[in-house]
């Protein structure tokens, strides 16, 4: 099971999970380190428990309580311990719940990041893998932006965007001020 995972995040460019950043990824390298395997490949990581607690107030961060306070169908339910310890004495009927409980577990995890897609900050630019033959979301990678007025920092200005798919709000690399707006720019010293 340790080299599917390791081979699994060798081949990934981003790691989507919950709580993952502060438990799975962590335990994981431990057993790499113990079976003498060197890190993984890099890769990005989108911890969505990290952006539950950043951006929003749940009455609990439960991953069960957040997909179901959102309206969605929870997390499969099982008998706690006593399924990881009929895994750990290899029965086949607790092998095949713990397996349907994983996928559930997935297709529950993507649901919660696609409904939190456009409050992930930071989120990986998705655009970058795509070609960027034209302008598109950094978040979902969608193409269809509405220009919705400017964006200022301390010393520039750049056009905003939201994108339609998602909902995220973006703004243009290059700035949008002329070379005497630039001039003319002053700021505040620290």
């Amino acid at each position: 099971m340790l080299d599917k995972i390791y081979r699994l995040l060798e081949e990934a460019d981003i790691v989507i999970h919950y709580n993952g950043s502060n438990f799975d990824i962590p335990t994981l390298n431990a057993e790499f380190l113990k079976g003498k395997r060197t890190p993984p490949a890099p890769f990005q990581e989108i911890d969505l428990l990290k952006t539950c607690r950043a951006r929003f107030r749940f009455l609990s961060n439960k991953l069960d309580y957040v997909i179901r306070f959102l309206g969605e169908d929870g997390k499969m339910k099982h008998k706690g311990m006593e399924l990881w310890l009929g895994c750990m004495a290899n029965d086949p009927a607790s092998w095949k719940i713990m397996t349907a409980y994983n996928k559930q577990d997935v297709v529950v995890l993507e649901r919660l990041y696609e409904k939190l897609l456009p409050w992930i900050q930071p989120h990986p630019n998705l655009g970058l893998y795509s070609g960027l033959t034209r302008p598109q979301c950094p978040n979902c990678g969608g193409l269809y932006l509405q220009a919705r007025g400017k964006m200022r920092t301390l010393t520039m200005e750049y056009k905003r965007y939201q994108c339609m798919d998602c909902g995220k709000w973006t703004r243009t690399r290059l700035n949008d001020g002329d070379k005497e707006t630039k001039k003319n720019t002053l700021v505040g010293i620290k």
